[in-house]
């Protein structure tokens, strides 16, 4: 059987530890120099901490700088935080605001570029082979995801069939039509199509896909596990968030699937602690912070993501990897002086082959108390039994939180066409 044809790699996947750091400082020392001299918001920033792009030597000088969160990108709605005037801009993202005003982000030609060219990268990381058709059902307009995935597409020569979210018959239609062999979507939404595959008598394991490139939320190993065994998917991992670029910031390789790639040429990744902001050694967990080094619209300077993860040491390519994402630092409940994650109950729930991955946590107050309801779907054809007090007791035991767990029909929570929303918070703020 002849062997499937690769894309090559670029010179700089397989450049030496040593080469890369120099190239990480070279451009790190244009970075800061750029969002000085061209961001007010950065120039008072840094001049508040009596620091200076000049007193950057090495890379480890960067923890002197201050760090910057989505609050600073909020207070200066909407261009404030640009560094080239507006007649050099020529595209214009922005998150939803469902939590405030939303955060804006500018590109330049070059950094468009960039832009195609990592997520190029990503996608050929993920397994992409010359000839493959590219189901791109994650959204298009201001979100970053469906263009940076359809640029990066079509840069490798690939067929991009942008169906974005929604219409989940027609996505099963189109897929059944076309035969596409890859489909970016969230990992949630996966599982729908799924569940739509076999309501209209199909068996999503026979389907043409081969890979799928599942981002945009956080998704546990045992939701890898799950998507896997329904379907003919090799589930990779793929990150961004639009202040940093879009998606392809960083990808999982598929000869690996070991943690995500961080393009590292062109984000420079930190970990620190959540409460303190300090810098964490190399494998501590923590909160992952990126500065650009290549950005010129929006240059971000030590961006605060939330996501809680860990730097682990090159594998597939010679970049630095980090762990897969499971949770966020802004994500956590608190109940009852617990710390909480959605995913830690997600995987849970996934360890039960009777339980479905469809969950929603209800969040009350019972008196002075915090209560949680977890609310779950039985798998189809699977019996009730016991299976909302092995949940609980797994919850307690595991999480160390008493929780109420009730077992709802089938389809009776709303799917997402994007990133799933898993927390309903009903205490009062």
């Amino acid at each position: 059987m002849a062997k499937a044809k690769r894309f090559p790699l670029e010179p700089i996947e397989k450049a030496s530890r040593k080469s890369l750091r120099e190239l990480q400082l070279r451009r790190l020392k244009w970075s800061l120099k750029h969002a000085y001299e061209n961001v007010p918001h950065y120039r008072k920033k840094f001049d508040a901490a009596g620091v200076k792009p000049k007193d950057l030597k090495t890379l480890a000088d960067l923890a002197k700088f201050p760090l910057t969160a989505k609050t600073d990108l909020r207070e200066n709605y909407p261009f404030g935080m640009f560094a080239v005037p507006m007649d050099r801009i020529v595209r214009i993202h922005a998150s939803s605001g469902t939590t405030g005003k939303p955060t804006v982000v500018g590109y330049t030609q070059k950094d468009i570029d960039t832009w195609t060219q990592v997520m190029a990268r990503s996608i050929r990381a993920g397994g992409a082979r010359p000839g493959d058709k590219v189901h791109n059902a994650y959204g298009y307009g201001l979100f970053t995801g469906g263009l940076g995935f359809h640029y990066g597409a079509e840069a490798l020569g690939l067929a991009v069939i942008p169906l974005s979210g929604g219409m989940t018959e027609r996505q099963v239609q189109l897929i059944q039509d076309f035969k596409p062999a890859l489909i970016s979507v969230t990992p949630s939404y996966m599982l729908a199509i799924a569940d739509e595959m076999e309501k209209q008598g199909l068996d999503p394991k026979k389907s043409s896909l081969r890979v799928g490139f599942f981002g945009a939320e956080p998704w546990t190993n045992e939701m890898r596990k799950q998507i896997e065994a329904r379907t003919s998917l090799d589930a990779v991992d793929v990150y961004g968030l639009s202040e940093v670029i879009g998606p392809g910031v960083a990808q999982e390789c598929i000869e690996t699937k070991d943690g995500l790639t961080i393009w590292e040429d062109h984000f420079y990744p930190e970990i620190v602690d959540p409460q303190t902001g300090m810098v964490l050694p190399e494998g501590e967990l923590g909160e992952l912070v990126f500065t650009s080094l290549t950005k010129e619209a929006m240059p971000v300077i030590r961006y605060r993501t939330r996501d809680l993860t860990r730097l682990l040491p090159p594998t597939a390519r010679s970049m630095r990897r980090m762990e897969k994402i499971t949770g966020r630092s802004d994500d956590m409940l608190i109940i009852r002086g617990v710390n909480v994650f959605p995913t830690q109950i997600e995987e849970l729930i996934l360890k039960q082959k009777e339980l479905a991955p469809h969950y929603v946590l209800e969040v009350s107050k019972d008196g002075p108390m915090d209560h949680l309801t977890v609310m779950v779907e039985l798998a189809p054809g699977a019996a009730d039994a016991e299976s909302a007090s092995r949940l609980r007791h797994h919850i307690k035991s595991y999480i160390g939180v008493s929780a109420d767990v009730k077992i709802v029909p089938l389809s009776t929570i709303e799917r997402s066409i994007g990133k799933a929303k898993r927390v309903i918070d009903k205490r009062a703020k």
